[in-house]
C-alpha cells in the first residue's frame, strides 16, 4: 500500500460526540445562539431590506458625494498612527505596573470609555477652544481644534483612545514578564527584549484593539459633531443627509461606513484567534 489507511472509526466515541450534540443542553446552546445572532444581525438586515442598487447608485454617484468618506479615511488614518506611536507603549508600561499610580491611569481610561461622546465633545471645547490656553498656543503654529481637519482628528482620538490603550494593555498583560527576564538574561537589552519577544506575542491583541479603535474613529460622531461639524466626514455626512433629506437618502451612506469599517475589525479578530490558535498548539 503506498498510503496507510485512515484508522477506523471508534464507535463509542463518535455515539458520545452524537450524544452530547443531541443533548438537551447542547440544543438549547445552539438555540440561544442562533436568537442571539439573529437579534443582533437585524439591523442589518432592515437595511438591506431597505436599499436598492438605484438607489445606492444616484446617492454615491451625485458630485462630491464620498469626499467625507475620504476625509473619514484621512482623519482616522491619522488617529490610528497617533494611538500607536503614543499609546502602545503607554500601555505596555500600565500592563508592568510602571506608571505611577497605576490604578489612576486605569481609572481615567475607564471615565474616558463611558464618558458620553457629546460629553467628550463640550469638554474638548473648554480644553482645547479657540480661547483656552492651549487653543491660543495652537493658534501660534496655525492650528485650531474648533472646525477643522485637526479638530476632527482630535475628537476621533479622544473617543477611540480608551479602547485601544485598555485593549493593549490587555495584550501586553497576557505576555509572561518571565519571558523578557530570559531574553536579558541572554544578553538583550530591556527596550531589546520588549520589542523582540513580548511586542511579537502581544501584536494579536494589539491588532485587535486597532482595529475596534479604528471602527470607533470612523464612527465618531458625538465629540465631532460639537468641535468638528466641518470638514464633513461620513458620520456627519449622514446625520446631515438624514437632517436635510430623511432616512432613506441617509440610508446609503450608513452603508457605506459599515463596509468601511466594520471588515477591518472583524478581519483582525479571525487572523488574532488564528494566531492565538498557532501560538497554543
Amino acid at each position: 500500500m503506498l498510503f496507510p489507511s485512515a484508522p477506523a472509526p471508534v464507535p463509542g466515541l463518535a455515539a458520545g460526540r452524537l450524544g452530547r450534540l443531541r443533548s438537551p443542553s447542547a440544543v438549547a446552546s445552539v438555540g440561544f445562539a442562533v436568537v442571539v445572532w439573529v437579534v443582533l444581525l437585524a439591523p442589518l438586515g432592515a437595511l438591506a431590506a431597505h436599499l436598492s442598487a438605484s438607489s445606492i447608485s444616484s446617492a454615491l454617484s451625485a458630485p462630491g458625494a464620498l469626499s467625507p468618506l475620504a476625509t473619514s479615511l484621512e482623519a482616522s488614518g491619522v488617529a490610528l498612527g497617533v494611538l500607536l506611536v503614543l499609546g502602545t507603549p503607554a500601555g505596555f508600561l500600565l500592563a508592568r505596573g510602571r506608571l505611577p499610580a497605576p490604578r489612576l491611569w486605569e481609572a481615567a481610561l475607564l471615565a474616558g470609555l463611558l464618558l458620553p461622546p457629546l460629553v467628550v465633545g463640550l469638554l474638548l471645547v473648554f480644553l482645547v477652544g479657540p480661547y483656552t490656553p492651549i487653543g491660543e498656543a495652537l493658534a501660534h503654529v496655525h492650528l485650531s481644534a474648533s472646525n477643522t481637519f485637526f479638530a476632527l482628528v482630535v475628537a476621533e482620538v479622544y473617543e477611540s483612545a480608551p479602547y485601544y490603550l485598555l485593549g493593549a494593555a490587555a495584550a501586553f498583560a497576557a505576555v509572561d514578564p518571565a519571558l523578557e527576564a530570559q531574553a536579558q538574561l541572554l544578553g538583550d537589552r530591556p527596550a531589546r527584549a520588549v520589542r523582540r519577544v513580548s511586542l511579537p506575542l502581544a501584536l494579536p491583541g494589539l491588532a485587535s484593539a486597532l482595529a475596534v479603535a479604528w471602527a470607533r474613529a470612523m464612527g465618531a460622531f458625538g465629540a465631532v459633531l460639537i468641535v468638528a461639524y466641518h470638514p464633513y466626514g461620513i458620520p456627519m455626512q449622514i446625520y446631515t443627509t438624514l437632517d436635510a433629506n430623511g432616512l432613506a437618502a441617509a440610508l446609503p451612506y450608513a452603508l457605506v461606513l459599515l463596509v468601511v469599517a466594520l471588515p477591518v475589525p472583524l478581519a483582525a479578530f479571525w487572523w488574532s484567534a488564528r494566531a492565538r490558535r498557532r501560538a497554543a498548539g
